[in-house]
């Protein structure tokens, strides 16, 4: 059998963390307070971060913190003082976005494991080749990464593979995404989005919307338990779940259902599935469901455009409104302290039941086909539905059983007593071996010798610890006698020390970091990209250096300076012998000398070492680079490598605000483009190509005083 899978839970704070470890996860992964993705979840203070590594390893659970934003030239150096603090703390792993950084961590860290984040983009084989080429550890892959491409890159890389199975899902390629950013400032790559595809769309086809509902770009949450088999068969290294921002009663509920699940499948060859938790965590937190793209999920399944949030399960009808209470017919139980969302036209809302009557009687319970009426300030109307999203009674129960329940570590004890000689104590926990021997030397016994029952009854009391015996082995020899007190130290200092050698040290390297890099002449020169023959005959007598196009105008136009703009999302790689422009780190690995595109989300001067290093002739930098940061980054290139980078820049044009695999046209039968309409009547373009979705930002970039980036030392800009 392959080596058991791992399962991943996510933990937004301590309490999560507690029902995470108590429900069987192998690992955890959690931010502290800085560097991580998601920005508002409560996270972890440094202290605290100290206490859940200490608390995790105690269990034998790996920690994992994610470090998943791109980092600026300006906050390299606190950077690094926050990954040594994490070493000095023994954290498992870090999970990186940012190339540059990941690259600097692996050289100055040598003893720190690193895990490529699904932000990374990385979704093919050479994508995992790239990160195998550097020293990488694991790669967590893309979500659109179907399962035949996973078996694929399993086959034929040694990196360790994570593969998200359950919760919630970007609409855009992860790390590939700038609407927020675009938007309203809020970056994504930083931590910060403000989820702008769980927003209201309307589609606009020949100026008028065609869709009845709103939440075009807003996902079903992930669930793969019925196909978790064949990840399981594949021998993938873990699964992980998303949710860091959710309650701790969904990383309790979520972690046991795949636990038991994983569990099935080592023992009977087949995953089981409760599907009574899986209702119940339907009321903790739902979006519907989808197996993803990773199971070929159908493009019409993906998305639910009804409700961007949690729908819970369905509670019943609104009968009528009258003098400040709803009354409701229901088909399922309520009970005070539930919350509710009333489905409505406009704008829905949410109340949390104080008060419920029953045949104009206060109940606190009410069941499937009661008539109740409950009291609101909010007007409703007749036939709206009626959701509970908060099950009082649900939660209260989780509470308890975590109260009663802990996880413990089961161990196997060996004694030996024989007279003449201390006593010998081995205890072992599957992988730490620990053996004590009493200060004390074993007598002869003058009264009543010491029993079996006596000293398993002292060895035994472990009820404080986090410890349980699996198998217990004792050589006894007879009539001898041993104090009860010698055994009960001997007990004690054989758990400590064990609970030591469980919080390990990760030793903690400083290495040198080095990239050799060429040196680029600084020059001003004019790239543009053309889509079409239209656009392409307006500008062909212009004054451009390079001319960038796809695959279907490449190959009808003959000019020297064009150049081949090929997809940022590749399953597979072709062979190419002309110059390329490439979005993603697969085509990097394939092709070496080509001109990267922003997708590659370069912000630091780390990032452009790191490329050029590789062979790529020149570095598109990112979007949302500012001049000053600009500045910062080349200069701070040349002063540690003494040379000049080949540096381009988009200053004009229509930016691709998201990437989609889902097919949004295809799935209202349209072939042509159309546009996005939010409800500030912003209009973003839509087109599908390469079986893909790009959506574009309302507003195009157009940065006049352009010339100055030149005497900055960017080589080339684009238009």
């Amino acid at each position: 059998m392959k080596n058991k899978v791992e399962l991943l839970s996510p933990v937004g704070n301590f309490e999560a963390l507690k029902k995470a470890v108590n429900n069987g996860c192998d690992a955890v992964y959690l931010s502290g307070t800085l560097y991580g993705a998601r920005s508002y979840a409560t996270n972890f203070s440094n202290e605290e971060l100290k206490s859940a590594v200490e608390y995790a390893h105690s269990y034998g659970v790996k920690v994992y913190v994610t470090i998943n934003i791109l980092i600026y030239e300006s906050e390299i150096k606190n950077f690094l003082k926050y990954i040594e603090y994490l070493q000095s703390i023994n954290v498992d792993a870090v999970i990186v976005q940012d190339i540059g950084m990941m690259d600097l961590l692996h050289q100055k860290y040598p003893n720190l494991e690193i895990h490529a984040s699904t932000q990374m983009h990385i979704h093919n084989l050479e994508g995992v080749k790239f990160l195998e080429k550097i020293g990488i550890k694991r790669a967590v892959l893309a979500r659109e990464t179907p399962i035949e491409l996973i078996e694929e890159i399993k086959n034929n890389a040694s990196l360790d593979l994570e593969i998200f199975v359950h919760g919630a899902l970007c609409i855009s390629y992860s790390g590939q995404c700038l609407m927020s950013s675009l938007i309203g400032g809020r970056s994504g790559n930083r931590g910060t989005c403000a989820q702008c595809c769980r927003q209201p769309y309307k589609l606009i086809v020949d100026g008028e919307p065609i869709n009845k509902q709103d939440y075009l770009l807003s996902t079903k949450d992930l669930n793969t338990l019925e196909h978790l088999g064949e990840l399981l068969r594949i021998g993938v290294s873990s699964l992980k779940i998303e949710g860091r921002m959710k309650r701790s009663e969904y990383v309790y509920l979520v972690t046991k259902i795949y636990r038991k699940a994983i569990d099935s499948y080592y023992k009977t060859g087949k995953v089981q599935i409760d599907y009574n938790e899986l209702e119940e965590l339907k009321k903790i937190f739902n979006r519907q469901f989808t197996k993803g793209f990773i199971f070929n999920e159908r493009n019409d399944s993906f998305t639910n455009a009804y409700r961007p949030n949690h729908l819970g399960i369905k509670l019943g009808k609104v009968l009528k409104y009258t003098d400040k209470l709803i009354t409701i017919k229901l088909t399922s139980s309520l009970h005070i302290q539930d919350g509710i969302r009333i489905l409505m036209p406009k704008e829905d809302f949410g109340l949390t039941v104080l008060k419920m009557y029953k045949n104009g009687k206060s109940v606190e319970e009410a069941y499937a086909n009661d008539i109740v009426d409950i009291t609101t300030t909010n007007k409703v109307l007749p036939n709206s539905e009626v959701l509970k999203t908060t099950d009082y009674l649900q939660l209260k129960k989780i509470q308890n059983i975590i109260k009663e329940r802990k996880r413990k570590v089961n161990v196997d004890i060996k004694i030996v007593i024989e007279k003449g000689q201390p006593i010998h104590l081995i205890i072992f926990d599957g992988i730490n071996t620990i053996a004590v021997d009493s200060h004390y030397i074993v007598e002869e016994s003058k009264n009543a010798a010491i029993t079996e029952e006596a000293v398993y009854n002292q060895i035994s009391r472990l009820g404080n610890t986090i410890y349980s015996i699996d198998n217990f082995d004792l050589t006894l020899e007879e009539n001898v006698f041993v104090p009860v007190k010698e055994l009960n130290e001997l007990r004690r200092e054989a758990i400590e020390k064990l609970s030591v050698t469980r919080n390990y040290q990760i030793p903690f390297t400083i290495g040198d970091y080095n990239r050799e890099v060429p040196n680029y002449n600084q020059v001003q020169k004019k790239c543009i990209l053309v889509n079409d023959i239209k656009e392409y005959n307006k500008i062909k007598l212009q004054e451009y250096d390079y001319i960038y196009m796809e695959k279907e105008l490449y190959n009808i136009i003959d000019d020297q300076r064009k150049v081949l703009k090929i997809p940022r999302v590749l399953e597979h790689h072709s062979s190419y012998s002309n110059q390329l422009l490439v979005g993603e780190l697969g085509s990097v690995n394939k092709y070496g000398d080509a001109i990267t595109d922003f997708s590659l989300n370069v912000v630091n001067s780390y990032s452009i070492a790191l490329l050029h290093s590789l062979g790529v002739n020149r570095v598109t930098i990112s979007y949302e680079l500012n001049e000053h940061q600009i500045e910062k980054m080349i200069n701070a290139y040349k002063t540690r490598y003494g040379k000049h980078p080949n540096l381009e820049m988009i200053v004009s044009g229509r930016i691709e605000a998201m990437i989609l695999k889902y097919k949004l046209l295809s799935s209202y039968n349209l072939d042509k483009k159309a546009i996005l309409q939010d409800k500030y009547h912003n209009k973003f373009g839509i087109e599908e190509r390469n079986n893909l979705t790009y959506i574009y930002h309302f507003e195009d970039l157009k940065i006049k005083d352009y010339h100055k980036f030149y005497e900055l030392g960017i080589n080339y800009l684009r238009f």
